[in-house]
């Protein structure tokens, strides 16, 4: 039976679809307006989305939104300024080296947020979800590798800023679920809702002023491209919303493992879409997602 609390399964399902989709997207946005141009569109073009979903949120619930306490605010600021810091850092390792290397240190990031949420919010894991995150994060390792990718993990620099990157997303998604947990007298949608808000606000705004200072051209070629990139903010706000709402519900390091079907999905669109096949490791690297995630799921 699901009960509210095992609601963050569907969610987190769903949140990962939606981040597919608007990756998928931001894709086609990267070559006109550049990496951070396109970045920026998921902040800019998602914030309004948020608050018209906080809104109907607020209608719908009835609750009533006071200032939040002092402790809320670092917690967002946390959660925001990661985000950003490990997508710069991520962009920066692949630039220099490998991106299936890389993308294999960012996989790590499951098992730095178990570190980080019970360090920090005291989330508390089995040692049966232990070996499920272990499991599947190995799993997306073994799929994300490519023959002869692997002579790249000795080289210092791109394994350095790819295991930071990771140790950034997992702090974001720390930071995150301890504002929406700050967030006293709402319901768990209420609260998610609100710190969706201020936080993509507070990653507009930075990103927005570095662009002005660095780019301003960016800028106008954004607001040239706003009907695509107004869809990949609605996906974006809309994937971020069930993000939030998973946050709410259970420790990040759960949201962050069953988050790792994102690859199943990613494969399913390269095989269905670009007739793109399927090695024998990447189906045994599936295949310890797969266990990984049910062992969560089950857990």
């Amino acid at each position: 039976m699901l009960t509210v609390t095992s609601l963050w399964i569907p969610f987190t399902v769903i949140a990962a679809l939606g981040q597919v989709a608007r990756n998928a997207m931001q894709r086609s946005l990267t070559k006109p307006l550049g990496t951070w141009g396109a970045t920026n569109i998921r902040f800019l073009f998602g914030f309004p989305f948020s608050v018209l979903f906080l809104g109907l949120v607020l209608i719908v619930s009835g609750d009533h939104l006071s200032m939040p306490p002092s402790v809320f605010w670092p917690w967002l600021l946390l959660g925001a300024l990661s985000q950003i810091v490990g997508t710069g850092l991520m962009l920066l390792a692949m630039n220099d080296r490998s991106f299936v290397v890389t993308t294999a240190y960012l996989k790590t990031e499951a098992i730095q947020t178990a570190i980080f949420g019970f360090v920090f919010l005291g989330d508390h894991l089995t040692w049966l979800k232990v070996a499920a995150i272990v499991i599947a994060t190995v799993g997306v390792v073994i799929t994300a590798l490519r023959p002869g990718g692997e002579k790249s993990f000795a080289e210092l620099r791109p394994t350095i800023m790819g295991l930071v990157a990771a140790a950034a997303f997992a702090l974001s998604a720390v930071g995150f679920r301890g504002a929406i947990i700050a967030v006293p007298g709402v319901s768990f949608v209420t609260a998610s809702s609100f710190t969706l808000v201020l936080g993509l606000l507070a990653q507009t705004l930075i990103l927005t002023v570095y662009l002005l200072w660095r780019a301003p051209k960016v800028l106008q070629a954004i607001l040239g491209l706003w009907k695509p990139s107004l869809l990949a903010g609605f996906m974006g706000a809309f994937a971020s919303q069930f993000w939030f709402l998973s946050f709410a519900l259970t420790a990040a390091a759960n949201v962050r493992t069953l988050a790792l079907i994102e690859v199943l999905f990613a494969q399913g669109v390269a095989y269905y879409s670009f007739k793109q096949p399927v090695s024998p490791r990447e189906i045994f690297g599936i295949v310890l997602i797969v266990i990984g995630v049910a062992v969560l799921v089950g857990a």
